[in-house]
């Protein structure tokens, strides 16, 4: 059974939803506390928790036999909750995906085989998945959807050189990509980030 918090309004009575993806080692509770920092009036925001709360055993840029079990378990874990916000009656383009680090690489991955129109996605340290990136893993169009990809320029478990190839990619999928990288070597989520994902997604 799939485990998740819910912050903001109950999904039947929300018109726009969020969901938020935890990293490697953390909580749905942990992310959770990032909602208060977000325009997030009138969401519904739901947090899957991993088991063991990690998604996938090992770097995002791994072997893809040794993540490929898990992360394709993790990733039904997500299509379950956007599922559910569906069957709620929010439509795609009213839902949202946030993560942080392993959470933010997860968001695209999901978004990137499902693309359609969405609300749009905010990834705080991450890129898409696999040992090499295989652009025939990745389906639809997004249809304009933003997306933000922040960083580290010399993140230690997410090299810069993989979100531009993300980004040039989700571009290609027709997404409106907005890559921001900082000098400083923190993995971290800054406070300049989080104004650029309201400005760009949570407006």
């Amino acid at each position: 059974m799939l485990n998740t918090k819910k912050k903001g309004l109950p999904l039947d009575q929300a018109k726009k939803a969020l969901i938020m993806i935890h990293g490697r080692g953390a909580t749905a509770d942990s992310i959770l506390s990032l909602s208060s920092h977000l325009n997030l009036t009138d969401y519904a925001i739901v947090a899957p928790q991993a088991n063991g709360n990690t998604w996938y055993p090992y770097g995002f840029m791994a072997s893809d036999e040794g993540n490929h079990a898990s992360l394709e378990r993790s990733l039904g874990f997500i299509e379950e909750v956007f599922s559910e916000i569906l069957d709620a009656g929010i439509l795609p383009e009213q839902i949202c995906l946030v993560g942080f680090s392993q959470g933010a690489c997860l968001s695209l991955e999901f978004a990137a085989r499902n693309a359609r129109r969405l609300g749009g996605v905010a990834a705080f340290t991450g890129g898409l998945i696999g040992e090499q990136l295989n652009p025939e893993k990745y389906q639809g169009d997004f249809l304009g959807t933003p997306i933000f990809i922040g960083s580290s320029k010399q993140d230690f478990h997410v090299p810069a050189s993989r979100i531009q190839e993300s980004a040039v990619l989700l571009e290609k999928m027709g997404a409106e990509v907005t890559v921001k990288l900082f000098d400083d070597s923190e993995h971290t989520i800054r406070a300049e980030e989080i104004k650029l994902a309201n400005q760009k997604i949570f407006i």
